[in-house]
């Protein structure tokens, strides 16, 4: 899958600092999900959590690309560029609960 993405991402006019986020969110498996802090530190800059979610927001392939893996270090499910509504389904479909919009970390391991 990564090289289809990569080349996927290739076509887009994107800076390195989107390519790298996008790929590292590639890497959450279904039913997990990582902080944007988390996405900070993988791509090698911790502080920029909120240019993570910047870039998340502009995933040319919302879906393919598993940005809805991306959730706020307290949980809740912080934004989506499909909506949160949509986020909270595909969420539920990978088995987790979420409850209030929060993710409530249930069997499966972070």
């Amino acid at each position: 899958m990564a090289k289809n993405v990569n080349k996927l991402l290739n076509s887009q006019n994107l800076t390195p600092f989107q390519e790298k986020v996008l790929l590292t969110a590639c890497r959450i498996p279904p039913g997990q999900v990582k902080s944007y802090k988390w996405i900070a530190k993988e791509v090698g800059s911790p502080k920029s959590f909120r240019a993570v979610g910047q870039a998340l927001k502009n995933n040319p392939f919302p879906i393919l690309i598993p940005c809805h893996r991306v959730i706020k270090s307290d949980y809740s499910l912080g934004g989506f560029a499909l909506g949160q509504r949509k986020k909270k389904g595909l969420l539920l479909k990978e088995g987790l609960t979420v409850a209030r919009g929060v993710v409530i970390m249930n069997k499966r391991k972070e």
